[in-house]
């Protein structure tokens, strides 16, 4: 990969605190550490959890930067977004990175002296599309302009799914001059998930209040099967209010070591999402041994192939016909669950952070690239010269 890539030494990178773009961040920082390069994370969008802080605290070396300014995909944020973007310049002036990772797309147009990567995890634009259908409204035209701006001054652009960048580039225009694009898998770590003796219930994991994750499609469903489904996470809206679904058994929001609790036990898990460009938590399911009945959508497609079930995620009888049927055969879900976790085991942190590597030391070698130029040279003699 080069000698700027052993040159590589510190990363700025940001993260929200709302979804699973700060496990992914996390798990990144890990990998990163593992092959000595620090991170330096940037958290907005609220206060980090107690095992967020406890997440952040196990990574050697990571330098933890908190604020709750709102985020780019929340109602009017725009002056929160602009103040996060000075706190984010301020913070490279203060730990110099190598490169600025962005996990979201206005602060990409920020005049950071170090290479700027954006990460595509999702965008207010394809959700829309996906979940309500049709195009966004007017009240999201300046999304989409600061969207555009932060993807246009990018220095590369990366999406987990080939899926995600598709939509990407059919939501916001191609990606040219600047900006190079690629497609690196999430990840998550064997060693934190296995499978244990499996219980008879179906296990969800995810925001209930979330239509992208269609967990109401799980409530619909339950009272004609006759395994419990359990689902893990918030029932609070950020808007406000609780919203449970009576007909589920309510976990709450777990621990990361509570969520691989219940994962290891489950016998089925289900995500019949609308919405999912990459799906941690389907990962997390398959390395534990879960049979996967998931949304038939791209991007699930993609990532699980022939290791899960897919069902249409509008049609609440096909739902509950791909879970009886795992209820009614032991055979076919132990199969189902045995071709997920080896599916699974594809996407490990060694593979993620090989392709961040190659993605940050290709930054690397443009930025010097750009800098050793003959215009660039010939300005700096210029200055020098007066």
């Amino acid at each position: 990969m080069g000698d700027a890539l052993h040159e590589l030494g510190s990363i700025l990178m940001t993260a929200d605190t709302v979804g699973g773009v700060f496990s992914y961040a996390i798990e990144l920082a890990r990998a990163l550490a593992a092959r000595g390069v620090r991170t330096s994370l940037a958290t907005m969008g609220g206060p980090l959890s107690a095992p967020q802080r406890e997440a952040a605290g196990s990574v050697p070396g990571l330098a933890l930067f908190e604020s709750s300014y709102r985020l780019e995909w929340m109602d009017d944020p725009w002056d929160d977004v602009a103040r996060a973007g000075d706190w984010l310049l301020e913070l490279e002036e203060r730990v110099r990175p190598d490169v600025v990772h962005l996990n979201g797309y206005a602060h990409g147009a920020l005049g950071f002296r170090a290479p700027k990567l954006v990460v595509a995890h999702s965008c207010v634009l394809s959700w829309w599309s996906a979940v309500l259908g049709g195009e966004a409204p007017p009240q999201y035209d300046r999304y989409r302009r600061e969207v555009a701006r932060g993807l246009a001054a990018a220095s590369a652009v990366v999406a987990p799914t080939r899926a995600m960048l598709d939509a990407l580039l059919r939501h916001h225009g191609a990606l040219s001059p600047q900006p190079r694009a690629a497609v690196i898998p999430n990840a998550a770590d064997p060693d934190r998930f296995a499978p244990q003796p499996k219980e008879d219930f179906i296990l969800a994991v995810g925001r209930l209040w979330d239509q992208a994750k269609n967990v109401a499609a799980l409530g619909e469903v339950a009272p004609r099967l006759p395994w419990p489904i359990r689902v893990a996470g918030s029932d609070v809206h950020p808007g406000g209010g609780a919203r449970p679904i009576p007909s589920l058994e309510h976990l709450g929001v777990l621990s990361p070591s509570g969520v691989a609790g219940a994962l290891a036990r489950a016998s089925i898990y289900a995500h019949p999402a609308r919405y999912e460009p990459f799906g941690l938590s389907v990962l997390e399911a398959a390395l534990s041994g879960c049979a996967l009945v998931l949304g038939d959508i791209p991007s699930l497609r993609e990532v699980w192939r022939d290791a899960a079930l897919y069902v249409d995620p509008a049609d609440a009888e096909a739902l509950r016909r791909a879970l009886q049927a795992l209820i009614d055969d032991p055979g076919a879900r132990r199969e189902m669950a045995s071709r997920a976790r080896a599916r699974a085991l594809d996407f490990s942190p060694r593979r993620m952070v090989r392709g961040y590597l190659h993605v940050y030391g290709d930054l690397r070698r443009r930025a010097f690239a750009a800098r050793r130029s003959p215009a660039c040279e010939a300005a700096a003699a210029a200055v020098g010269g007066e």
